[in-house]
């Protein structure tokens, strides 16, 4: 519980599942309040509110909004109520984004909507540009730690192309290269700007992948350590990269895959 006695608080964009709940059960074991922002199914909503009681049991503040977090006047609604029940003293030490939300649609086929100029738009906002509103956002409220980090996640598709994955893997590479110019042009404000490359994880975002079980199949096997990455293990990161002793790392791409791109 290192965190406990900062009044540290961190955004989860995407924290209901995946990565975005992994990262969530460390930090909270780690003594930091949580603000989860996702956009689920009502019918997904018990097993959800679940792994959030869970989170509460570790005796920190949670936060968590059902709403769309690409919207301007959520954004606003949730850092309001964020400001609030922060107070005097807390502040926001990591924003991580872990919003999944893109077209997998071919660029070729007859039997196949075909991937389109909007498919593009949408996705590389939703995966990339989303990132910067809501660093942008926070700055302008103020409520960055002084040691702030933001952190998101990207994934082999930032060089390798595969079928159906062009408008992700376009998001990806625009994910990297906003959070390379923020490194650089937000680091006099104290924060840090790092993406991490994970492994293939077995998580909704993989699945919705046509042909996800063969990638998986294939990771598995590139993998040095036999097994695939898994959302624990980049909660990890997310919690290395929330010590003091990280302050210097920025500008980056992490790679938490076990050695898997290696091969």
């Amino acid at each position: 519980m290192e965190f406990k006695n900062n009044k540290y608080w961190a955004v989860i964009l995407g924290g209901s599942s995946g990565l975005g709940l992994g990262t969530a059960q460390k930090l909270a074991a780690s003594g930091m309040n949580l603000c989860i922002v996702h956009r689920d199914r009502k019918e997904q909503l018990p097993e959800i509110d679940e792994a959030f009681n869970r989170l509460r049991e570790s005796g920190i503040t949670l936060l968590t909004f059902n709403l769309d977090a690409l919207k301007d006047s959520n954004r606003n609604e949730i850092l309001t109520s964020l400001e609030k029940e922060m107070g005097t003293g807390g502040s926001v030490r990591v924003l991580v984004h872990s919003i999944a939300k893109g077209n997998l649609k071919p660029m070729q086929g007859t039997n196949e909507a075909l991937l389109n100029n909007a498919d593009f738009h949408l996705t590389i906002d939703a995966m990339a540009i989303s990132l910067y509103d809501w660093t942008q956002a926070l700055i302008n409220k103020t409520m960055f730690n002084k040691s702030a980090r933001v952190i998101s996640f990207t994934s082999e598709g930032n060089a390798k192309a595969w079928p159906y994955y062009a408008a992700v893997s376009a998001a990806k590479a625009t994910l990297e290269a906003i959070t390379r110019n923020m490194a650089v042009e937000f680091a006099p404000l104290g924060i840090t700007s790092n993406c991490i490359q994970a492994g293939a994880v077995d998580t909704p975002a993989l699945k919705a992948i046509p042909g996800s079980d063969k990638y998986a199949s294939i990771a598995f096997k590139k993998n040095p350590f036999k097994r695939l990455t898994t959302p624990a293990d980049i909660g990890n990161v997310v919690y290395l990269l929330c010590k003091d002793e990280a302050a210097w790392i920025n500008g980056t791409v992490i790679k938490a895959d076990g050695g898997e791109s290696l091969k």
